[in-house]
């Protein structure tokens, strides 16, 4: 055993004498000292030379008398779980709130835990490596797994934990029955690499206490560009388990009591509960008894070894930095992600939605991202190692941000092919207390890419937002485009994702990321936005809006070259069949301002239709009925698989409601290959828009 020296020193001696029940007087003792020098050890005042150390290994670690003291032959650290007592006051929690911040959705799991990857990059000169395994153990597997990490110790209070009424405990409750029922478990071990790692003590500020210890502690390595500041998306993953547990192994960049590899530890998150009389709080924690006075029989983390990392399926694929979170019992409560191979392709669509752009890099600008998911069942690969390409999933947009890292932009559209560039206005308010008289602040040139989109692209014409790791933060949908405008995609580049240094986008970062909720999906009023910026505020972001509306309006309207808008013969079968009634018999009626379609590979048709409205004191109410236009015979009407209500419109038992005064409005359809009476690819489609019967509801 190689020789340990400083903090590693003194953690490993008093984990041994705790270990094999030894007093530092006995050990004085048997080396034939007083009991001063080995209490200095002890409490790391001094060391001993190192062949005195060599000797304290034979000793502690593999003498005849050590193995007795332990009970068997096992010398490896003593592990157990620690639960919280319960308050003194008589508080009780019944489950963590954080954990209900966000929905125990894979999705969310992925943007959470993904951004806090991001946020924690090592090496600026290479991406973060994030990997999602999901792994499912029955049988012989399963039972070496729950042996490793000690259930049988924490059954009991699993059983209590669930008896009673609240939320949480029923969802214990079928969590338990489900594992007895089908003898298996599902794990989702969440990994990065070339990330921080959980640094730090074990109790103080650092980053494995904002992990392991506290709740809603945001521990960033660069705050200011950080994703996150709530502090709440760590919850996430104890939200994604259906025990509230998850085990922990950490590679650090710095190093801790004098080691970086194998900080072993694991959380588990419980309602208040009572077991043999005594009542504890919820929270628990595995490692090694702390043998520090003041946290006498607390559970610490461990530098664990190979074989027990294997035996809780924690091992890492290499020595770089960073954390892998296995989450027990994992599922998505969402419920459209119910098999291995539903939970798998969700996380690559999640990721891939979430973080394209951080994923694509360019001649002035590295990927800051990598991802794959994986899903084994009992140590057997069962759908392969699956990287996320951004090309793939959102080919039109990442060739834009591409272009813009390429310099290859352009300010006019001439080709389908080509990235349009053009600089929107964002004007930060003063803080408060800083500005009052200075004008209305700093302005910000954000970025505007935009882009034909691609013929497989389901959702076009938004501009994805983003700002500092490049994640994205919401989908806007422009208002007032042209009539007849081409499918595209757009991004708008803010703070720090526009590649760019200097005042204006460290304010624009701040204020963007004060202006997002907990789920970082908008730029909205916060109570942090109006806490420390100045009045007006908010009118700042919807001026923002705007300018991204207008950038978008003169793009598009500066087009010489435009695509194909779909099939002409679906803008030339489109018709409205609205029924004038009283009040209306002497005016207009609903025209099509635009229309978009494609079949896809099911032969199902999408179509997004756009109206104009003449002005009218009553509400419009429309039925979109679709038809086959066949070579033969009469118009066979077929149903809608889905109907969706896009702008200033709602839809309600199949029926299109646009309110009075009204003048635009914009709905899709998706028609259902089954009622179809011939493929989509051999027929027309007109759809008739008739008045509803009824009125509105």
């Amino acid at each position: 055993m190689a020789v340990r020296h400083g903090d590693e020193f003194r953690a490993w001696l008093r984990e041994r004498l705790k270990h094999t029940g030894t007093t530092p007087a006995d050990l004085a003792d048997r080396l034939g000292l007083t009991v001063a020098p080995v209490s200095a050890w002890v409490a790391g005042r001094s060391e001993p030379r190192d062949h005195v150390k060599r000797i304290l290994v034979d000793l502690l670690d593999g003498s005849p008398t050590a193995e007795l003291a332990a009970g068997g032959n096992d010398t490896g650290p003593v592990l157990r779980w620690h639960h919280r007592p319960a308050h003194a006051d008589g508080g009780r929690e019944y489950g963590n709130p954080a954990a209900f911040a966000f929905d125990a959705d894979l999705s969310v799991l992925a943007r959470e835990a993904t951004q806090n990857s991001l946020d924690e990059r090592r090496d600026p000169a290479h991406p973060v490596r994030v990997a999602y395994s999901l792994h499912e153990l029955s049988g012989t597997h399963l039972e070496f797994f729950l042996r490793a990490m000690q259930w049988d110790d924490l059954r009991a209070h699993y059983v209590e934990a669930a008896s009673a009424q609240q939320k949480v405990s029923r969802s214990l409750r079928a969590a338990l029955d489900d594992l007895e029922e089908s003898g298996s478990l599902l794990l989702l071990r969440v990994e990065d690499y070339n990330a921080a790692g959980l640094t730090g003590p074990e109790y103080r500020d650092g980053r494995y206490a904002a992990v392991v210890r506290r709740q809603l502690d945001s521990h960033k390595q660069h705050e200011v560009r950080a994703g996150g500041s709530y502090g709440l998306g760590k919850a996430t993953l104890w939200a994604t388990s259906r025990f509230g547990l998850v085990l922990m192994n950490s590679t650090l960049s710095e190093p801790h009591e004098g080691r970086t590899r194998g900080r072993v530890a694991g959380r588990l998150d419980l309602p208040w509960h009572q077991v043999d009389g005594r009542s504890f709080a919820g929270p628990a924690w595995f490692g090694t008894p702390d043998t520090d006075a003041a946290h006498e029989g607390v559970s610490r983390s461990w530098w664990a070894d190979d074989r027990t990392v294997r035996g809780l399926h924690l091992e890492r694929a290499d020595e770089a930095p960073g954390t892998s979170f296995l989450i027990v019992g994992a599922h998505d409560a969402s419920g459209d992600a119910e098999s291995l191979q539903e939970m798998h392709d969700k996380l690559v669509r999640s990721l891939a939605d979430g973080f394209w752009a951080a994923m694509v890099g360019g001649k002035h600008a590295d990927a800051l991202l990598e991802a794959r998911v994986t899903t084994l069942r009992n140590g057997e690969v069962l759908i392969p190692e699956e990287r996320v390409d951004p090309h793939v999933h959102h080919p039109a947009s990442s060739h834009a941000m591409r272009a813009y890292f390429d310099g290859d932009t352009v300010p006019t559209l001439t080709s389908a092919e080509q990235v349009a560039r053009v600089d929107v206005p964002l004007v930060v308010p003063p803080l408060k207390g800083q500005g009052r008289g200075r004008g209305k602040g700093t302005e910000h040139r954000a970025v505007l890419l935009l882009t034909p989109a691609a013929d497989t692209d389901v959702r076009h014409s938004r501009v994805a937002c983003m700002r500092g790791s490049r994640m994205t933060i919401a989908e806007h949908r422009p208002r007032e485009l042209p009539l007849g405008t081409v499918p595209f995609q757009a991004v708008l580049l803010a703070g720090y994702a526009t590649g760019r240094e200097g005042q204006d986008v460290e304010a624009a970062e701040a204020f963007l990321r004060a202006s997002e909720p907990p789920e970082h999906d908008r730029w909205d009023r916060t109570e942090e936005l109006t806490s420390l910026y100045e009045r007006g505020a908010l009118s700042r972001l919807k001026e923002f809006r705007a300018e991204i509306d207008k950038a978008v309006r003169a793009l598009i309207g500066r087009r010489e070259t435009p695509r194909g808008e779909g099939p002409e013969v679906l803008r030339d079968l489109l018709r409205l069949d609205a029924v004038a009634t009283g009040g209306r018999r002497s005016q207009s009626f609903p025209v099509v301002r635009s229309i978009q379609a494609r079949v896809d590979d099911r032969g199902a048709w999408h179509v997004t239709v756009g109206l104009k409205l003449p002005d009218a004191t009553d509400p419009w109410v429309l039925t979109p009925v679709a038809k086959f236009d066949v070579r033969s015979g009469g118009r066979p009407a077929v149903g809608w698989a889905e109907l969706t209500a896009l702008d200033d419109c709602r839809v309600a038992e199949g029926n299109l409601l646009i309110e009075a005064g009204r003048r635009t409005a914009v709905f899709s359809g998706v028609t259902d290959p089954s009622t179809h009476p011939v493929r989509g690819t051999l027929a027309r489609l007109a759809v008739d828009l008739q008045k509803a019967r009824g009125g509105a509801s």
